[in-house]
């Protein structure tokens, strides 16, 4: 039997607000036939913006609809409407599998199709779930109990269950958390293929930037409660858009620093009494309106009409990889001649191919340094050492301010529950 799915270009539009003591989600995003990572620390709203999409949290207010069908809507213009889950076509895959220990594999698939509404009868029942299960690689552990199955198998039933009702959304909680890397990367390529194939709108939690990457299209960070940032997964890595994104997101070696002083090719800027140099306006980039590009071209950084004036305080950061140690004995020039300080190594550890470094500079603040094992062979790199940098200038990113962004669309959706708290 085909697997087929409904509505390929389906489309989920989410606006929801919800209140809790001391808590308060806002969360506004549109997702088309993609795969969406919401991305964010415990307790953001991540697995609540989930429930509430599923219709397993009502929100206080807001809309949300798939295509231009209501699911949920309450203080906007237009009947007020609540569609029970049951009835909203939305497949979720829980963290914990919430696998039915009574019921074998195939029983587990079929379950949705016995209590929904589509008008399956019990062959069609068994044929589409024993084609998920083929689809899924356990047509041969069909007859097997949840306790006979391993961690992936059992997700791999679960993601199954979540389909078998003909779902045009497909949300996940962490659903790969427990997993060990191997069977994590694989069904990290299995769901990839299976959103492809059917053209899901797929909504995926996680807490793990290496998830992200592996799996999502488009990346929503979320923090207390609202969409902080969205867009292409690699674009907001690189180019956050404020310093709690970066923040959340991990970005190493983050600071304010104050502008002293701007001329041609060149804004300095004062670190705590470091001096820098960073990128000027690229090339042939203007300021247009309210924005001004700094470091990337085509980036927008709301800084008004103007680059920063002289005492404006600004966020930047710098990669690991582009902090390079300076050899004591060599003449220094191109990329690397700007920026110079010297530092004393606090940490040095090797990983699987990489070295790092921590070294605190003179003015007290710690910089994380990431290069090839086989890079700087030559030199003395233990902790207590002092090193000759070169911060590159080119390597310098400004971030713009924090922005409160209007419903979020995409381009070609946290958590309390009504009787549990934040994740």
């Amino acid at each position: 039997m085909r697997i087929t799915q409904g509505s390929v270009g389906a489309r989920l539009h989410v606006d929801i607000e919800k209140q809790w003591p001391g808590f308060r989600l806002s969360v506004r995003l549109a997702v088309g036939a993609e795969i969406t990572v919401l991305f964010g620390p415990s307790g953001a709203g991540k697995s609540t913006t989930l429930s509430a999409i599923a219709g397993l949290v009502t929100p206080d207010a807001g809309e949300i609809r798939l295509d231009d069908r209501a699911l949920f809507r309450r203080g906007r213009p237009g009947a007020a409407i609540n569609v029970p889950a049951r009835s909203r076509r939305i497949g979720y895959v829980f963290q914990g599998y919430a696998l039915f220990p009574h019921l074998t594999a195939l029983e587990n698939v079929a379950y949705p199709l016995q209590v929904g509404r589509l008008p399956w009868s019990r062959r069609v029942e068994d044929d589409r779930a024993a084609a998920l299960l083929e689809r899924m690689r356990l047509a041969h552990l069909a007859g097997r109990y949840p306790h006979e199955l391993s961690g992936g198998q059992q997700q791999r039933v679960a993601i199954a269950r979540a389909l078998a009702a003909d779902p045009q959304v497909l949300l996940l909680d962490e659903p790969f958390s427990a997993l060990d890397s191997a069977m994590r990367e694989r069904l990290q390529r299995d769901l990839r293929d299976l959103q492809a194939e059917l053209g899901l709108t797929v909504l995926y939690v996680t807490h793990r930037l290496e998830d992200a990457f592996a799996l999502g299209h488009r990346l929503a960070v979320i923090r207390d409660g609202q969409v902080a940032q969205i867009g292409p997964i690699e674009e907001v890595f690189r180019r956050p858009a404020s310093y709690d994104v970066a923040e959340v997101m991990g970005i190493r070696n983050l600071f304010r620093a104050t502008v002293i002083g701007a001329g041609p090719g060149r804004l300095l800027l004062d670190w705590d009494g470091l001096r820098l140099e960073a990128p000027p306006l690229p090339i042939g980039e203007e300021p247009a309106g309210d924005t001004v590009a700094f470091s990337t071209p085509g980036f927008p950084l709301p800084l008004g009409n103007s680059i920063p004036s002289v005492g404006a305080t600004v966020t930047a950061y710098i990669r690991p990889e582009d902090i390079k140690v300076l050899y004591p004995d060599r003449p220094v020039m191109g990329a690397v001649a700007r920026n110079q300080v010297t530092g004393r190594i606090t940490e040095s550890r090797e990983g699987a191919g990489y070295r790092l470094l921590r070294v605190v500079l003179p003015n007290g603040h710690e910089v994380e340094l990431r290069f090839s094992a086989y890079t700087y062979v030559p030199l003395s790199l233990l902790a207590g050492d002092v090193l000759h940098l070169s911060l590159r200038k080119e390597g310098l990113v400004l971030l713009p301010p924090p922005k409160v962004a209007s419903v979020i669309q995409p381009q070609t959706g946290n958590g309390y529950d009504d009787t549990a708290g934040r994740t």
